[in-house]
């Protein structure tokens, strides 16, 4: 397997968009997660509050980090029909095989034809 790591120093960065879990607590305070970082979180008072908390997390989070595009290929696996491939060649009855499924396209291409 073949792993790529592509790594850019870009001047200009693109933006990043994260999706928030926003949750009332029962104390009457408004928690933010970023999910699929369950520990960057934010508490506050109001939702506006809990987000620009996680938000600020996030970003201090990332001055210490970077993010890199990971390209993996794809094993390659083997047909699982090419095992078959072949297999009647040396049946001494193949070629009428071959013969009968001739002839019956032909007639179905002469039928869809008259159609």
């Amino acid at each position: 397997m073949n792993l790529v790591v592509k790594s850019t120093s870009i001047t200009t960065v693109p933006k990043l968009t994260y999706d928030v879990l926003i949750e009332n607590q029962q104390d009457g305070t408004v928690k933010a997660t970023l999910l699929g970082l369950p520990d960057c979180q934010g508490l506050g008072n109001t939702e506006t509050e809990a987000i620009e908390k996680v938000r600020q997390s996030l970003h201090t989070r990332l001055e210490a980090a970077k993010i890199v595009t990971l390209e993996i290929e794809a094993p390659k696996v083997e047909n699982p029909w090419i095992k078959f491939a072949g297999m009647h060649r040396d049946n001494p009855l193949f070629g009428e095989v071959l013969e009968y499924i001739e002839a019956e396209r032909n007639q179905v291409d002469l039928d869809n034809e008259t159609k």
